[in-house]
């Protein structure tokens, strides 16, 4: 699987991402469920039609993927994804994320794409590249873990999918809300010798 991970939107250079689907169908799944702790529903549609719109403009076709939908039918989410060539998940709150991922089984999914397809993309941002992480130990300085719909039903998830070895620290050093909160987690992790690696916004990180 390859991975497509930024600080924020797209980063610096779309075209980089184009050229993993060069080979591919170019179709591409939308996950914007580390937003359902939000109840500004009208907010929430602006958002993903500015992220949907951005990636129909690196030519492709792009459908809204609910993963609430699929609580508890990973068998049926299985199928859908593999239609795709990308998943691109959007940013919000990684635990809210964490937790969409383990109800649909979307996390065992795309942890199976990891071993055996190898030109899938996993693509996204912020909280879609925090999830990657192996413990969000730290995260919380950022992301509140106790919020959203699920928090009740499975609590906080602190384990992610360890598909990559280290903790990014998202939004650092830029321009967004969260650039403050980015520098005290970066000294948790420093403080606690924790494997990290700093994303300011604009930057991205491929592994093929």
């Amino acid at each position: 699987m390859k991975l497509y991970l930024s600080s924020y939107k797209l980063g610096d250079s779309g075209e980089k991402l184009k050229l993993l689907l060069e080979n591919t169908n170019h179709q591409c799944a939308y996950i914007s469920n580390a937003l359902d702790y939000s109840t500004d529903l009208v907010r929430r549609s602006k958002h993903e039609k500015r992220d949907m719109q951005y990636l129909t403009e690196l030519g492709l076709q792009v459908d809204l993927l609910d993963l609430r939908e699929y609580f508890d039918k990973q068998d049926h989410l299985e199928k859908k994804l593999s239609e795709y060539a990308m998943v691109w998940i959007s940013g919000g709150n990684v635990f809210v994320l964490r937790q969409a991922m383990k109800l649909s089984g979307f996390d065992e999914i795309i942890l199976k794409f990891n071993k055996e397809k190898s030109e899938f993309v996993y693509a996204g941002y912020s909280a879609a590249v925090c999830v990657l992480s192996p413990n969000f130990k730290g995260m919380e300085i950022v992301d509140p873990e106790d919020i959203g719909p699920y928090y009740s039903k499975i609590g906080t998830i602190w384990q992610g999918l360890s598909i990559i070895d280290f903790n990014p620290v998202v939004h650092y050093q830029s321009d967004h809300p969260e650039s403050e909160d980015a520098n005290k987690e970066l000294q948790f992790y420093i403080d606690n010798k924790i494997k990290y690696k700093t994303l300011r916004d604009g930057d991205m990180i491929i592994i093929v």
